[in-house]
């Protein structure tokens, strides 16, 4: 190993007696002897070829600000000062200097490590207003590499508990084409190996903490060295309760202001209900936007999954009450049975004031009514002997009708659910007997507590299992993931 000398000594003394003008003379003589020390030099070999050993190569990051965070693409990017430190003994010196500031044109004829990172998606260095790089030598030899980094890196992502999520985007660095027998990464070994900005902070997430270890890879070349630190980060769920969970509930209570309109207003309800369904489908689409197509659902989409069913069911129940429970718009339910009652009851009111009439009024009753005298004779023989039985009247303004069947709920539920026919004529025939005004339906009744008092219950148990739940995503060891991606 060669061991250059700098006489710094004789230097000085140049300058004590040439005075303050000859410092542009000394600085030319250290970059010549630069020169004169890199004349042999072999930047294709690491420093300690020679000796069998390998090249320890220390490293540590300080972070400068972090984001976005991709969920759609499962990425993040952070900006940071990427430093990396070894000791080449080829290039000792002695001096009064302690480090030597050297200009980045000189990386080109030193040694330097082929770094890069495994999990790296779109990585650049900054070169405004100059490449963003720093060099520095010390007199032992030990070589300080910094530069300003945007790293752009994957983080695969378990989304069931999203947005009550927690991840950890890793960072893998190590050397491409060097084993462990010639290049060896550690840690600084400082504790600040991974360190923020003062006052650093993410939008959507939490740096919970940053554990960092060193690692060994196998691949077909061999065995590599790697460093890894992840990321742990947990969601703010606040942006989410405001602009999706809030508004979900609230228009899933919208949707059963329905129970407490009448059965008549049909428009109204209907109406009610499919504006809730289109408002939940908009907020459901908005907010996939921005989240990958996974093949599993998330806790996001189990809370709209909830409210679509329960507005959906708001529309079904009032299907229900308008198919079993109402009869028209405010008329009067009129069967066939009913038509021939009413029929026989007009030519018996007729038969009956023919009798007790003149002619002439017979006659005028005859014109008003539209008969012909041959029919009324027919009608004047044929009606004598039939009897008539007094029918109940019907009330024409009744427009809500409620039927009382001695029938057990089970039942008649039942009945609803296979759109039973027969069933519902009844219901029809005893609800158009009623004269009962504006009543309410017992399907309205019962789904005014039902809904509010189930969703609730729902909504209880939903907070508490996401809250409580730990990601179920199988993540795979990261000497293993790499293996099958580099071999």
């Amino acid at each position: 190993m060669k061991l250059f000398f700098i006489n710094f000594d004789r230097c000085e003394e140049l300058v004590a007696s040439l005075g303050n003008g000859s410092n542009e003379i000394l600085f030319k003589n250290i970059s010549q002897i630069l020169d004169d020390l890199l004349k042999d030099y072999d930047n294709s070999q690491h420093p300690n070829y020679r000796e069998g050993r390998p090249t320890t190569i220390r490293t540590n990051i300080h972070i400068r600000s972090m984001g976005p965070i991709s969920e759609l693409d499962m990425d993040y990017s952070m900006d940071c000062y990427f430093r990396q430190s070894w000791r080449d003994g080829r290039l000792k010196f002695q001096g009064p200097v302690d480090k030597l500031s050297l200009s980045i044109k000189m990386l080109e004829r030193l040694w330097r490590p082929d770094t890069y990172f495994h999990n790296g998606k779109n990585s650049y260095v900054h070169t405004i207003t100059l490449p963003n790089k720093l060099l520095r030598i010390s007199q032992e030899g030990d070589i300080l590499y910094s530069m300003r980094l945007t790293i752009k890196a994957k983080c695969p992502m378990c989304l069931r508990n999203f947005p009550m999520d927690t991840q950890s985007c890793p960072l893998i660095i190590g050397s491409y084409a060097y084993t462990s027998k010639h290049i060896v990464y550690s840690w600084d070994n400082s504790n600040d190996s991974v360190s923020f900005v003062p006052g650093m902070a993410l939008s959507q997430f939490d740096l919970i903490s940053h554990p960092y270890r060193n690692l060994s890879i196998k691949r077909k070349e061999g065995e590599f060295s790697i460093l890894q630190v992840n990321f742990n980060m947990e969601r703010h769920a606040g942006y989410f309760l405001i602009q999706v969970y809030l508004p979900c509930g609230l228009i899933v209570v919208l949707s059963w202001v329905s129970f407490w309109i009448n059965r008549e207003a049909t428009s109204d309800r209907v109406g009610l209900g499919i504006t809730a369904v289109l408002t939940l489908s908009t907020i459901s689409l908005d907010s996939r936007t921005d989240l990958p197509k996974v093949h599993y659902a998330t806790a996001l989409d189990w809370f709209l999954l909830m409210s679509f069913a329960y507005c959906m069911a708001t529309l079904l129940q009032f299907a229900g009450v308008h198919y079993f429970t109402k009869i028209g718009s405010g008329e009067v339910f009129v069967s066939e049975d009913d038509e021939w009652e009413e029929l026989e009851e007009n030519l018996a009111s007729d038969w009956t004031d023919s009798q007790r009439s003149p002619p002439l009024e017979q006659m005028n009753c005859s014109a008003v009514y539209n008969i012909r005298p041959q029919q009324e004779m027919e009608a004047q023989y044929a009606w004598p002997n039939t009897s008539f039985e007094p029918t109940p009247s019907k009330s024409v303004a009744s427009k809500e009708t409620q039927t009382e069947k001695k029938t057990s709920l089970l039942r008649q539920f039942w009945y609803c659910i296979i759109a039973d026919e027969e069933f519902r004529r009844e219901r029809q025939r005893a609800a158009a007997l009623e004269s009962s005004t504006n009543s309410v339906s017992r399907i309205d009744t019962i789904s005014r507590v039902l809904f509010p008092v189930s969703f609730t219950i729902l909504n209880i148990i939903y907070w508490i299992i996401y809250m409580n739940m730990s990601d179920e995503c199988p993540r795979q060891a990261v000497p293993v993931t790499l293996n099958k991606k580099l071999m």
